[in-house]
């Protein structure tokens, strides 16, 4: 099968593209040359911003993909771009979405009112009314990088790539990815703490208690090679994420064993932790994705257990932290004014 990445070289794209190369299928990868990612020598490469989409037509459709997998795809317009170019010419197209589209996730993030939402989500649970979810109260200049961010939508971006029959969809919402790679870095907080031998870290209650969906990247690679190669999973929209979806407190307590951090957890209210430490979010609305779906219609499962997983990207983590990073978020000695004051209580 031939099968083009639209932006394969980073984290998520780079599994998915090893993976689909490792399955015995001709992988070629759209991306601009500036990551580093290491990719097999059999996987061809065009050179292009995606940005420019449309100055690589010719390239691009001429390789015939049969499947297409769009990385990149974060507004209306670099979905309809796509759909108009590669109609007609590949089979099928699999777009990578996010657990954003719900409602559940504006409750989480306080742009969304009214009740809680039922978890966990299934593929058709309520999808946000808010739009945009980066658009500020004035647009970013013309010029700025992240222009994009005011027009970006996953929302608008599905429903793009589902409008043309001719050519069949597939959407696949993501969870919160960690792993190799991960260039948010979603275990530094607690892992520069753990090897900084801190005796506890401290958690918001609520927090604590909320559940986030999560996935690991290699396992999400073998979900997304499954909606390529699989024909079944044309115009179908799935998610995917571990089966079990530890609390906040199960996640960090998972990753101190791994690692073995001998601190504690310690639970407080938000009023009694420093301001970095205070959550910020709405903990009442969980954030869970049902996976049955896929695992029955496709067949997925997870390559790498949990613990193991765990430990791969905490190795990761460890081995390459962020250059630049808040130094705010590790105030030990607020922390460590917490902690005498319930030592004194």
């Amino acid at each position: 099968m031939r099968i083009l990445i639209l932006g394969g070289t980073a984290f998520i794209g780079a599994a998915a593209a090893r993976r689909l190369h490792m399955l015995g299928h001709e992988v070629t990868v759209f991306h601009r040359g500036k990551s580093n990612a290491l990719l097999p020598g059999r996987i061809e490469h065009v050179l292009g911003d995606r940005r420019l989409l449309q100055d690589n037509a010719k390239t691009l459709t001429a390789l015939k993909p049969d499947v297409v997998l769009d990385m990149l795809a974060m507004t209306e317009f670099d979905a309809r771009e796509v759909v108009a170019m590669f109609t007609g010419v590949a089979k099928r197209v699999v777009v990578i979405s996010s657990c954003d589209v719900y409602r559940a996730f504006g409750i989480v993030n306080g742009i969304e009112s009214g009740g809680l939402e039922p978890v966990p989500l299934t593929e058709d649970s309520r999808l946000r009314e808010m739009r945009y979810l980066y658009r500020g109260s004035k647009p970013r200049p013309l010029e700025h990088p992240n222009r994009w961010m005011d027009h970006y939508e996953k929302i608008l971006v599905e429903r793009a790539f589902l409008s043309e029959p001719r050519l069949p969809a597939t959407v696949l919402r993501l969870p919160m990815v960690f792993g190799e790679g991960d260039k948010q870095h979603r275990m530094f907080p607690y892992l520069k703490r753990m090897r900084d031998k801190r005796p506890a870290i401290l958690l918001q209650d609520t927090m604590a208690r909320w559940r986030g969906c999560r996935g690991y990247v290699g396992n999400m690679a073998e979900a997304i090679a499954l909606c390529v190669v699989n024909p079944k999973a044309a115009g179908g929209i799935y998610h995917v994420a571990e089966a079990e979806t530890f609390s906040e407190r199960q996640w960090v307590e998972r990753i101190g064993a791994i690692c073995g951090w001998k601190g504690k957890v310690i639970e407080l209210p938000e009023a009694e932790l420093p301001m970095n430490l205070q959550a910020g979010i709405n903990a009442a609305q969980d954030l869970v994705l049902d996976s049955t779906k896929i695992r029955k219609e496709l067949g997925y499962s997870e390559t790498v257990p949990m613990e193991e997983a765990i430990d791969m990207a905490a190795v990761w983590e460890l081995d390459n932290y962020p250059e630049k990073y808040d130094e705010g978020m590790f105030d030990y000695k607020a922390e460590d004014e917490v902690l005498a004051r319930l030592a004194k209580a």
